[in-house]
């Protein structure tokens, strides 16, 4: 019998993802065509710091990606 790996599905601004392998935080930006850098990470309404983005994504995670907006 073989494994059969479990999709994991993620939230990203909204939007509901899923991938058949596992991702870090950094691949999943790179998959979604986000930016790395200027940007700041919330994982279920939580601060992600960049110094975790090489952690893998958990199954569920609703995250959003904040970019700064320069004006006033």
């Amino acid at each position: 019998m073989t494994a059969t790996a479990i999709p994991i599905g993620v939230t990203v601004n909204g939007t509901d993802h899923e991938f058949a392998e596992a991702l870090t935080v950094g691949e999943l930006l790179e998959r979604l065509g986000l930016p790395n850098k200027g940007v700041a990470l919330a994982v279920d309404g939580a601060v992600f710091p960049k110094s975790r983005w090489g952690e893998p994504v958990g199954r569920g995670w609703q995250i959003e990606v904040l970019t700064a907006v320069q004006g006033g």
